[in-house]
């Protein structure tokens, strides 16, 4: 089964406030098995426009990954950023090995 991945791209407007968020957020990543490849560090827009924070969190398969993001835990923490940041985050199934 492959992996999947969340790839998200985000502007925070108040970073104080979006670490409600974060924090909100971990215990559904942990009960979904997420891992971070990729998580706010250095980056170029090599095409298009780029956001100032971009993230890539690993699952276990495509299912946990759409799970994790439909869960209560998630929802709850996704409304502590709603008025903090603006972004996208895509859900992608990966390639088998």
């Amino acid at each position: 089964m492959p992996k999947a991945y969340w790839i998200a791209r985000v502007d925070v407007k108040d970073a104080d406030a979006y670490k409600a968020y974060v924090t909100g957020a971990a215990d559904a990543f942990k009960a979904h098995g997420a891992r971070f490849l990729a998580r706010g560090g250095r980056f170029t827009a090599a095409e298009g426009t780029g956001r100032a924070r971009n993230v890539v969190i690993e699952f276990p398969s495509f299912e946990a990954a759409v799970d994790c993001y439909n869960s209560l835990e998630y929802q709850a923490a996704r409304a502590h950023r709603a008025g903090f940041s603006e972004g996208e985050i895509v859900i992608v199934e990966g390639v088998e090995p």
